[in-house]
């Protein structure tokens, strides 16, 4: 790739010779895009070396893939109250790394995202700090401690781009009715951990053979599906919308993929670690491999890419949850629950495209248009004129080991740690500033 041609004192970018993909027109085509400050003011093949301003900064992308930069909307970032294991900053940066510029952030924070101050700290925060823009969800309970539903209109009229008790279950069912009838007048949307909190409790692991021979206590894949089932039900009663995280099992996927049919206000999400990984990634006692949900069978990783391919699975976010060392380096039973995803989310994903179970254009999708959509962020997850220019670069043939210790993030511990894989992040531009840049094609190089 040909390093940027820099003009001192300009506004104006541009970045040529690209594969365009535009998920929101559902374009896949090779072209450019002109930026002019912080907005997208042209693209498509007309954008050529001959055709821009004399006073243009250019990247010659050489062939390289350029779509909207990505929105995740599933991630903790520990900020504030955990900030030993990840802040605003470092996950701004960790998220600019792996090509995000839009961030979701869970209300599990200390304290909560339960009022109208706590949203508006996190989005004060994310300004100054000035990478990825973070957006927060509203805690449904006050504390997340399942009891008292919080004052949802006004954290929706402060910010909160959707409701949910971060990784807790909504266990409740007089909670999350009465949230999900609130809801309706603003059209807001209640976002559910699937888990029965009763039949998970101290679990490690998935149930079953591998769980027996390491000596693990299991959840059974049902804890999932019986409150899906339980909560679609109450769907159906206020005519709210409901959205189901980081689903993990094959019947999961095939009760929502019959409520969509039925016409329900239902949508879900999935991560990386379910249909890249299966439960015997674990079976060494490999904490970074503990998650919540727990990895599932084989049988159970290869539905929930069929339901990505088929659509019954409507986005992909990285569920980043990072832990500290001392949280991870733990007997398997007593460790702390997840992994860091921000800068493996697309070059796993990309894996779907790889290995022939989807289009390079549906896989963007599934990391912009569709969670933007879902979240109701205008102007994200397109090429559109006119619009934001956050943007990610990448190189999708790319080969690399994953090596969490040449993260960004504070804390490193992600399952995918020595994977071989394909698909590098070049460049991320956030309002037209560039954020971040791979060290082999930064100026000079």
């Amino acid at each position: 790739m040909t390093p940027a041609i820099r003009v001192k004192g300009t506004g104006r970018k541009a970045i040529i010779n690209a594969r365009l993909l535009d998920p929101a027109a559902q374009t896949d085509s090779t072209g450019g895009i002109l930026i002019e400050n912080s907005k997208i003011i042209d693209c498509g093949a007309q954008v050529t070396r001959d055709n821009l301003p004399k006073d243009c900064e250019i990247v010659d992308a050489a062939g390289a893939c350029l779509a909207p930069g990505l929105v995740d909307m599933r991630a903790q970032l520990r900020d504030p109250g955990f900030e030993h294991q990840e802040t605003i900053e470092t996950a701004g940066r960790s998220a600019a790394a792996g090509g995000i510029t839009t961030i979701i952030a869970l209300p599990n924070t200390d304290p909560v995202i339960d009022d109208v101050a706590g949203v508006e700290f996190i989005a004060r925060r994310a300004r100054k700090v000035g990478l990825a823009k973070v957006f927060a969800y509203g805690a449904v309970s006050k504390g997340i401690e399942g009891g008292e539903i919080t004052e949802m209109g006004l954290l929706h009229q402060a910010g909160a781009v959707a409701f949910c008790d971060g990784v807790k279950t909504i266990a409740s069912a007089r909670l999350l009715r009465q949230a999900l009838s609130y809801s309706t007048f603003f059209d807001g949307m209640i976002v559910q951990h699937p888990e029965e909190p009763e039949l998970s409790k101290g679990a490690s692991m998935n149930s079953g053979e591998l769980a027996t021979r390491l000596g693990l206590s299991g959840v059974s894949p049902l804890a999932e599906v019986m409150q899906i089932e339980r909560d679609l039900r109450l769907v159906e009663m206020t005519g709210g919308r409901l959205h189901f995280a980081h689903i993990s099992t094959g019947e999961s996927v095939e009760v929502i993929r019959k409520a969509k049919k039925r016409g329900l206000k239902v949508t879900c999400d999935t991560a990386p670690f379910y249909f890249a990984l299966n439960e015997n990634a674990v079976s060494d006692y490999r904490t970074f491999a503990k998650l919540s949900p727990p990895l599932r069978s084989e049988d159970d990783r290869q539905a929930i890419v069929a339901g990505l391919a088929d659509g019954t699975i409507d986005a992909i976010a990285s569920d980043h949850n990072p832990q500290d060392v001392d949280s991870k380096r733990l007997p398997f039973a007593q460790a702390a629950a997840g992994g860091v995803g921000f800068e493996t989310l697309l070059p796993i994903t990309l894996e779907l495209y790889h290995n022939g179970h989807m289009s390079m254009l549906d896989v963007i999708t599934k990391l912009t248009t569709a969670p933007a959509g879902l979240v109701r962020i205008k102007g994200a997850g397109t090429l559109e004129i006119g619009t934001a220019a956050d943007l990610v670069l990448f190189d999708p043939d790319r080969p690399w080991k994953i090596d969490p210790y040449q993260f960004e993030s504070k804390s490193k511990n992600s399952p995918f740690d020595g994977r071989l894989t394909q698909g590098r992040v070049l460049r991320t531009i956030i309002d037209g500033r560039e954020v971040f840049a791979d060290p082999s094609v930064a100026e000079g190089a």
